[in-house]
């Protein structure tokens, strides 16, 4: 930055890199936020430049999650570290029922990162802000020194009302109930092992990154009493039914045929000796229901973008040992467990 007879140098985004002064607490740092984040989240609270958003709420209960995004590649098929650290974080408010309403973001940088791949991750969490409907009000920024960080971690927070009557909860599956899943599983994680330099296969699959409140509220419109919902991301579907049948008490069974996978994911999948079932999603959704009300919720899945292939694959049934189980497609049974170890770092 170069001051002459009182002007001060616009941030050089096309060939400029991310220095330890953009988190000094100074000048330079100030003119980042000005000059990037403000001008991509503009709103009436960023505008106050206050350290804290004061903000009035609707009627209700609050709903409030956080999420760190450290995903490798920065930019993959479908999305970015950017719009996915928005989409996550709105996605995990949603699962509540909630209306998610505000967000704040905040930015670890590496030294030396290109400010033009920052400026692109940034604009992107504003496209994805705005689509979603949710403002990004307040935030923090903190440069560390060059081999100390991976480019950019994003950490966001956010916050959403429930509406009345509206009680969606991991503990609330019953014997009896339908598994319902939006869409093909195991998209997001493919996308992003598709792009590592070492795993070295090619394939057409993007990220499914998307926010998921929309169709969360066209669900709960139609069947106020939905008893779980959530977004299989890490470990992917198998893990998180599982968290659910341990925080529920029950068991569950899958049917194998029912399950949307594409056939890319099974290839990429069968190529990597993985399984489609632990791979992570990152704009899918679960939902557990009464078995009178799968239909109809299925009917109302289908009508939006992100449900159209949506699918019953499962129930819940009582099991004291709360073991998910799967109908295999030869007629044998499987138990499916959580996932051990990672198989794959970073992926979102």
């Amino acid at each position: 930055m170069t001051v002459r007879k009182g002007y001060i140098r616009p941030v050089d985004f096309k060939h400029g890199r991310v220095d330890m002064t953009h988190g000094s607490g100074g000048r330079a740092m100030a003119q980042l936020i000005e000059e990037l984040f403000l001008a991509a989240f503009d709103n009436d609270w960023l505008r106050a430049a206050n350290d804290q958003a004061c903000f009035a709420v609707q009627g209700g209960r609050m709903v409030m999650a956080t999420d760190s995004h450290v995903v490798s590649p920065l930019f993959f098929p479908g999305g970015d570290i950017g719009c996915l650290s928005v989409h996550g974080t709105v996605n995990d408010v949603a699962m509540s029922g909630a209306k998610p309403l505000y967000l704040s973001a905040s930015f670890i940088l590496e030294e030396g990162f290109p400010l033009a791949d920052l400026k692109r991750i940034v604009e992107s969490m504003a496209h994805a802000a705005r689509e979603a409907g949710v403002a990004i009000v307040t935030g923090d920024t903190k440069v560390v020194e060059q081999g100390k960080g991976d480019g950019v971690f994003i950490t966001t927070t956010g916050i959403g009302v429930v509406p009345a009557g509206v009680n969606i909860s991991g503990d609330r599956a019953r014997p009896g109930d339908a598994i319902l899943v939006s869409g093909t599983l195991g998209d997001h994680g493919v996308a992003i092992m598709a792009q590592r330099e070492s795993l070295g296969f090619e394939t057409t699959i993007q990220s499914d990154t998307a926010a998921l409140h929309e169709l969360v509220a066209r669900m709960v419109e139609a069947v106020p009493d939905i008893h779980a919902l959530r977004d299989p991301t890490r470990g992917g579907l198998a893990t998180t039914l599982n968290e659910i049948a341990r925080q529920s008490g029950v068991g569950m069974m899958l049917r194998e045929e029912a399950l949307p996978v594409r056939q890319e994911v099974e290839a990429a999948c069968e190529f990597l000796g993985l399984d489609p079932l632990y791979v992570a999603n990152e704009g899918k959704l679960i939902c557990i229901c009464a078995q009178d009300d799968a239909e109809k919720l299925l009917e109302v899945m289908r009508t939006h973008p992100l449900g159209r292939e949506a699918a019953h694959i499962g129930s819940v049934h009582e099991d004291p040992h709360h073991f998910v189980q799967m109908e295999t497609g030869f007629g044998g049974k499987r138990i499916v467990d959580w996932l051990t170890g990672e198989q794959l770092p970073r992926i979102c």
